[in-house]
């Protein structure tokens, strides 16, 4: 089975059948927010609709500090597969399950401090504190389940299996989307029903993620003992997940002081900045797919210590990414100002949007590189140089946003974004053969 999944030519096909439905679950993740935001929005009310958008803000943000767990498990599963070591693969998805669930019973179990500082850092009205302090109450008690699931998604990638990320996916935003109406339309439960409606749909999600899992929990490998709590494996993973924990919030320190720096420049300017961001969030989901795609098969071709087949994997799949990206470059410029004119009706906001508009035809171009390379270092689990080439980018941002800004302003800003991604590219870039030739060491994973 291993053979069948791992050591088959690596193909157009082969990129395109993980990439797909990759791309198809991303595209379904804004539904979610606009129904609820629409369901919500039925009541009449302001607060309501603001609460639920600083309640699922805050979690969802918090959520994603465990983004590590996908990206890690991917590497290390996907490794001890191209290793032919189907024992330490489905021993991977424990220690994930584990993780994910610890991760969340701990923010359930410490929702009242942390609940507090929420509300000191972002004050609100006594009328919309109080109900997203209900939604999030509700919410916060399928945090197991949502972040456990990053681990199974990791798991399912790294044996190409993304149909049934999708199908996860799919199954977990349709549930919301349909218990969330009748919830609030049907039964009156207002805010409180958007928040059930969301945990139930994180359970159910989580129950079919380990249903899509059965294979491995059939195997012996989940539950032995002494290999999931193995000292040296737990350690290796521990590695791995803490420098891409670095690594993100670095990456979100960049984003949030560009908003930030949005807010000194007048209020039209951060509204054209917040729609214009909308672009990047566009292409990132658009090249996730092939970005998953070289995580996937960089990391069987790396356990596998096969160098040809790791060149391959990282060629073939940052060749579709660039095509990617250049169909996105050319849609922005042709239709950018339609896509402006759909995200806003404010006319001074609208105006503003296009004259930022180049920097938006120039980011995927841009950012291709840092996209395609983080998910070839993934797959390789080399994340020590991934944090620290996204501690050379945060610096090259801060440096170029410093002095940029007062010189042109807004297009300073735009600039030192971009500048870094080109950082990041260009550094990971230079590391890149060095990860290639360490391709034919001893196998790591097989252990």
């Amino acid at each position: 089975m291993i053979e069948a999944e791992v050591r088959g030519p690596i193909t157009n096909r082969r990129v395109l059948a993980i990439a797909v439905p990759i791309v198809l679950s991303n595209a379904t993740i804004p539904l979610v927010g606009i129904v609820d935001t629409g369901v919500i929005g039925q009541l009449g009310e302001a607060a309501p609709i603001g609460a639920v958008g600083l309640g699922s803000l805050v979690l969802t943000s918090v959520y994603w500090i465990f983004g590590f767990l996908r990206m890690g498990t991917v590497g290390l599963t996907s490794q001890a597969l191209g290793a032919a070591n189907r024992a330490e693969a489905d021993a991977l998805l424990s220690r994930a399950l584990m993780i994910g669930l610890a991760g969340g019973l701990m923010l359930a179990l410490l929702q009242v401090p942390f609940f507090a500082a929420v509300f000191w850092i972002a004050r609100g009205s006594a009328e919309v504190e109080a109900l997203a302090r209900a939604y999030m109450e509700v919410r916060i008690l399928s945090a197991p389940a949502a972040i456990a699931v990053y681990g199974i998604t990791g798991w399912l990638i790294a044996h190409e299996r993304t149909r049934g990320v999708l199908a996860m996916q799919v199954w977990t935003n349709g549930v919301n989307m349909a218990l969330s109406a009748w919830f609030v339309l049907g039964l009156g439960w207002g805010v409180e029903g958007v928040a059930l409606a969301t945990f139930i749909a994180e359970w159910s999600g989580f129950a079919l993620g380990l249903w899509l899992c059965r294979d491995a929990l059939a195997r012996p490998g989940w539950r032995d003992c002494a290999r999931v709590f193995d000292r040296l494996r737990l350690l290796r993973m521990a590695a791995v997940n803490t420098d891409i924990l670095l690594r993100t919030l670095m990456l979100e320190v960049i984003f949030v002081s560009f908003m930030f720096y949005g807010t000194a420049l007048g209020d039209v300017k951060l509204a054209a900045n917040q729609v214009l961001l909308q672009f990047l969030m566009f292409t990132a989901f658009a090249l996730d797919g092939f970005a998953f795609a070289a995580e996937a098969l960089v990391g069987s071709a790396f356990g596998a210590r096969d160098r040809a087949r790791l060149r391959r994997a990282a060629v073939l799949t940052s060749a579709w990414g660039a095509g990617a990206v250049i169909g996105l470059a050319a849609l922005f410029a042709v239709f950018g100002g339609a896509i402006i004119d759909l995200l806003t009706t404010a006319e001074d906001v609208r105006a503003e949007a296009r004259v930022y508009l180049v920097w938006m035809v120039a980011a995927p171009v841009l950012g291709w590189a840092a996209w395609m390379l983080d998910g070839i270092f993934i797959g390789a689990t080399r994340t020590r140089e991934m944090r620290n080439m996204m501690a050379v980018a945060l610096a090259v941002y801060i440096v170029a946003a410093l002095t940029l800004v007062p010189l042109v302003g807004n297009h300073g800003l735009w600039v030192a974004l971009l500048l870094s991604f080109v950082a990041r590219g260009v550094t990971l870039g230079l590391k890149y053969p060095a990860l290639e030739a360490d391709a034919d060491g001893p196998r790591e994973a097989a252990a």
